[in-house]
């Protein structure tokens, strides 16, 4: 049950960051998730150690992954302030090879810290509002946590937006994320109809196939317009999901393998073509067959005026490009081993350190890669802000924004307006994003106030989703494996910092024919310079000095 609330602005913010991180396309990359979840980062650890006692992983890779994981659960007040917590920080302060007594408690602590979790988080928010997390933190977790148990964003959307629209406290919020996170999983018939259906007689037999007309019949019982919609056959499958856009994921990765299995005929090669939706019993609306994109977004390519010009000698970035293509709506194996390919092939070198230190190997790649969207971050969401200050009647600072000819001097007006007056600097009356434009203001001020804390957290963030995409890579390759339990999150977490990195690189190529290593340099200087003696703005970390 809702209590409508005009008047609780921490749960105004809860609720419009978790639309931001539920809108699969539209939210820039600098608002959406970076990481996953508490829970399924233990268990994640926990699958590790069988893939390092295969030789997958590196034992330096995991402790690394141990590492972090340990500092980073710190606040997660899910875990408990008590014997929960105090045996889970215990165990992460050492290695856990399998098989190990330590690597076998561990799978126990998991399964004590999954139930409850989001109840804890409940009481936490219970306190009073000066002894409560960060909103920030607390939608971070929320949404990273039914997302990673398996909820689609459509349909977390949709959830949200229902709660922000009855004004929902942040008690409410609390109450129906629990209720979400208790639920169980449901049954869903789903229909992938087909156009065209080579070798037919080897599907007709099969338990799950509908022919013509019983496609159409089936669409007909469950409510759906069968106009215009000329099936060649189809087949219902019946999946366990916790929604019907979950549902039709799986689906969609079942016909992946079936179209998949059609490249290999000799007639009638690739010939296994779906009709363009699919249709979910239950669900008012057929849903589009092609997925939503994953956020790796290279707008260079159009700012530039490079998307067209491919004529000539073809460069690194051309490559790395079409490496990196599958990210966005590819199959997760080829999307996860595409995208790492292109972070490597531009980001790493010969003479990178060898062995099996913290930044040896290929995994460098990841943290260089790293650095530089951090050093993106600022000057994009201080130009999302500027163009977002939307006064009833024009004051000085939008004045002043009005008057700038480029993205670099409207995000350094901004800046200044924010380290002089902070985040009320800005006014978000008039946009329509104003609940999410007003946290990130707050991002932005507190950035600008001690730029060198904040982008450091920033990018070791964006390093862990990073190199998560490094392992989720090496078990697909090494580990022939496309089950992993971190996979669709990895990747979910890791394309739009892909797509962000990549536009940067691209940038400075065209721009001023910079190499991605001596960007990656650059990056990591600002890093360390940053508000010092030499005086680099948080505006101008990937400009030339």
């Amino acid at each position: 049950m809702v209590t409508a609330s005009a008047s609780d602005p921490y749960a105004r913010h809860v609720l419009a960051r978790m639309a931001d991180f539920f809108t699969d396309e539209g939210t820039p990359w600098a608002r959406r998730l970076w990481d996953i979840g508490s829970v399924l980062a233990l268990e994640e650890l926990w699958e590790a150690g069988y893939w390092q006692a295969h030789g997958v992983l590196s034992p330096a890779a995991c402790d690394w992954q141990r590492i972090q994981l340990g500092a980073l659960i710190g606040p997660d007040r899910g875990l408990g302030d008590k014997e929960l917590r105090k045996e889970l920080t215990s165990l992460l302060k050492h290695p856990l090879p399998d098989p190990s007594p330590a690597r076998r408690r561990l799978k126990e602590i998991i399964g004590h810290v999954r139930s409850g979790y989001l109840e804890r988080w409940a009481v936490a928010v219970g306190a009073p509002v000066d002894q409560r997390v960060k909103p920030e933190r607390f939608s971070r977790t929320v949404a990273s946590h039914l997302l990673d148990l398996g909820y689609s964003a459509s349909y977390l959307k949709a959830w949200a937006k229902e709660l922000y629209d009855a004004h929902a406290t942040t008690a409410d919020t609390a109450a129906a994320a629990v209720e979400l996170a208790r639920a169980q999983a449901g049954t869903y018939d789903v229909l992938v109809a087909l156009e065209k259906v080579p070798r037919r007689e080897l599907a007709e037999p099969l338990e799950h196939w509908y022919g013509k007309g019983k496609v159409v019949a089936w669409l007909r019982e469950h409510g759906h317009d069968t106009a215009g919609i000329r099936p060649g056959g189809g087949f219902v499958y019946r999946f366990t999901a916790l929604d019907p856009f979950s549902a039709a994921e799986q689906a969609r990765q079942m016909l992946e393998r079936m179209t998949a299995r059609s490249q290999f005929l000799r007639r009638d090669r690739g010939g296994v073509k779906p009709l363009p939706h699919i249709w979910v019993a239950g669900h008012p609306r057929p849903i589009p067959l092609d997925p939503p994109a994953r956020g790796a977004d290279v707008l260079t390519l159009v700012n530039e005026g490079h998307l067209y010009k491919v004529a000539g000698t073809r460069s690194r970035t051309d490559d790395a490009l079409e490496l990196a293509a599958a990210v966005n709506r590819g199959p997760l194996a080829p999307a996860v081993a595409g995208a790492w390919a292109a972070i490597e092939s531009l980001l790493s070198n010969p003479d990178d350190p060898k062995g099996e230190g913290e930044r040896s190997g290929k995994a460098v790649a990841a943290d260089r890669m790293a650095a530089i969207i951090a050093c993106s971050w600022p000057r994009a969401e201080l130009t999302a802000l500027a163009h977002r200050h939307k006064p009833r009647t024009p004051d000085e600072l939008a004045r002043s924004v009005s008057a700038c000819t480029t993205n670099q001097e409207r995000a350094r007006v901004v800046a200044e307006a924010l380290l002089t007056h902070g985040a009320t600097a800005l006014d978000f009356t008039g946009a329509s994003t104003k609940y999410s434009d007003r946290p990130a203001a707050q991002r932005m001020a507190d950035l600008v106030q001690n730029p060198r804390p904040v982008l450091n957290d920033v990018a070791g963030a964006f390093r862990i989703a990073l190199r998560r995409l490094y392992r989720t890579r090496n078990i697909i390759l090494h580990g022939g494996a496309t089950q992993g339990v971190a996979l669709e999150a990895s990747l979910r977490t890791a394309a739009p910092l892909v797509g962000a990195g990549l536009d940067r690189i691209i940038h400075a190529d065209y721009v001023e024919g910079l190499d991605p290593l001596a960007l990656a340099a650059r990056a990591d200087v600002a890093l360390t310079l940053v508000n010092g003696e030499t005086g680099l703005s948080v505006v101008d970390l990937l400009e030339p000095a």
